[in-house]
């Protein structure tokens, strides 16, 4: 599992008034989990919706957060991320069971805050609060190594073959495709995305990309 943020501390801003949210998940028990990880952060105002079509008559009443799965039942979930934050939603959330590099770039791109990429429709995790007991599966959240040499973006730096690897990675590219392009064996191209995993903070392949696309070591 991993929880991709630009700003993971004040994707829920801590207000005397206690946070809103609204959370647009087909599956019940998903709904009812980040519901749980959302009062953990000491959101108490959430509305739930199954569908786009349950949660569009409410985007008029912005909140502080929609957290939204990206495939509802009768639409895209990032479709509705982008009407909330035309309405004057300030946060955004994603939320995807499948690890899909290009679902992460089209949501980065589209100006949505979070990506959470759980694995599985029940196992999901969400920034939690200082202090705050999780509930069920925790997430992993990825920052850089205390007193780790930084990138402009807050990563450490990576050499010009790690950013052409992770630029193959990006456009899709098996471990070995990329070694092909490159002239590398297989296990070569594993070694450097264990460098770049390291330096970046986040171990799957979507979460370096959004990592690095973010932060603009490869466009």
């Amino acid at each position: 599992m991993s929880v991709l943020l630009e700003q993971p501390a004040s994707l829920v801003a801590y207000r005397p008034n206690k946070p809103t949210a609204m959370v647009v998940v087909a599956d019940p028990r998903v709904r009812s989990t980040v519901t749980r990880h959302l009062w953990a952060l000491g959101v108490r105002d959430v509305i739930e919706a199954s569908s786009v079509a349950e949660a569009r008559p409410r985007i008029g009443n912005p909140r502080d957060i929609c957290v939204a799965d990206v495939h509802l039942p009768d639409g895209s979930g990032l479709t509705l991320l982008s009407e909330t934050r035309a309405a004057g939603w300030p946060n955004g959330l994603a939320l995807s069971a499948a690890d899909d590099i290009g679902a992460v770039r089209n949501a980065l791109a589209g100006g949505v805050k979070g990506y959470v990429v759980t694995g599985t429709r029940t196992n999901v995790g969400l920034p939690t609060r200082p202090g705050a007991a999780p509930i069920g599966a925790g997430p992993r959240m990825h920052r850089r190594p205390p007193g780790a040499p930084s990138h402009p973006g807050g990563y450490r730096e990576l050499s010009g073959r790690e950013v052409e690897v992770l630029r193959l990675v990006a456009e899709g590219q098996s471990n070995k495709a990329i070694g092909v392009s490159m002239g590398l064996s297989a296990l070569t191209v594993k070694s450097h995305l264990a460098r770049i995993a390291r330096k970046l903070g986040t171990g799957d392949r979507a979460g370096m990309v959004a990592v690095a696309l973010r932060t603009g070591i490869i466009h």
